[in-house]
C-alpha cells in the first residue's frame, strides 16, 4: 500500500526531534548533525515509494541516517589518508606495533550477537531499542508499557548478558562488579 505524499510529510513532521537526536548522538557536533538529517530527509524524500505503509518509518529512517553517517565517516577517512612511499622498516623495531585481527573480531561479534538473540523476546526487544539509541520514554511509549518496566527489563538484560560476556570482560582487563 502506498503512503500519500501528505501523510508521508505529516509522519517525517513527527519525526525530525528523534532523528536529530539520533543524528547528534552519532556526529557530536550541531553543524554535522543538521547535514545528516538533511541529507537523510533528502534520501527518505528521494525513496518515497519504496516505504511501505503500516511499516515502522523511524527505523527506516534510523537506518537512512546510520548509513549516511558512516559512508560519511568512511568517505572523510579516505579524504584525510595519504599515502607515504618512504620505506617505513623503522616500525620492524618498534614492540608496540600490532596488526589488528579481523578474524578475532569477527569472532567476538558472533558472540556478542549470539548473546543477546538468546535474551528472552522481552528483555531482547526492550535492549536493542535501547541500544539503538531510544530513550526509556519512547521505548515505554512505543512498547506500551511502564517506564518502570523498561528500565527494570535494560537492567536484567545488561545483567545477564555481563554474565554471558564476563570471559571477554576479563580478556580486555575489565574488572567484574556484581550485579
Amino acid at each position: 500500500m502506498k503512503v500519500t505524499q501528505l501523510n508521508f510529510d505529516k509522519m517525517m513532521e513527527q519525526e525530525l526531534a528523534p532523528l536529530r537526536n539520533y543524528a547528534l548522538s552519532l556526529t557530536h557536533d550541531m553543524d554535522d548533525t543538521k547535514d545528516l538529517v538533511q541529507d537523510t530527509i533528502l534520501k527518505a524524500y528521494r525513496y518515497r515509494e519504496n516505504f511501505k505503509a503500516g511499516t515502522n518509518l523511524r527505523g527506516w529512517l534510523y537506518t537512512i541516517l546510520k548509513n549516511s553517517f558512516i559512508n560519511n565517516y568512511r568517505r572523510n577517512q579516505k579524504r584525510n589518508t595519504f599515502l607515504d612511499s618512504t620505506e617505513n622498516t623503522y616500525f620492524l623495531d618498534i614492540p608496540s606495533h600490532k596488526v589488528d585481527n579481523d578474524a578475532e573480531l569477527k569472532f567476538i561479534r558472533k558472540d556478542l550477537d549470539s548473546a543477546v538473540e538468546s535474551l528472552p523476546y522481552d528483555l531482547k526487544l526492550t535492549f536493542k531499542l535501547n541500544a539503538e539509541g531510544f530513550k526509556y520514554h519512547e521505548i515505554a511509549e512505543e512498547l506500551n508499557i511502564p517506564i518502570g518496566t523498561v528500565k527494570t527489563r535494560i537492567f536484567i538484560a545488561r545483567r545477564v548478558l555481563r554474565e554471558k560476556l564476563k570471559d571477554y570482560a576479563l580478556e580486555f582487563g575489565y574488572q567484574l562488579q556484581p550485579a
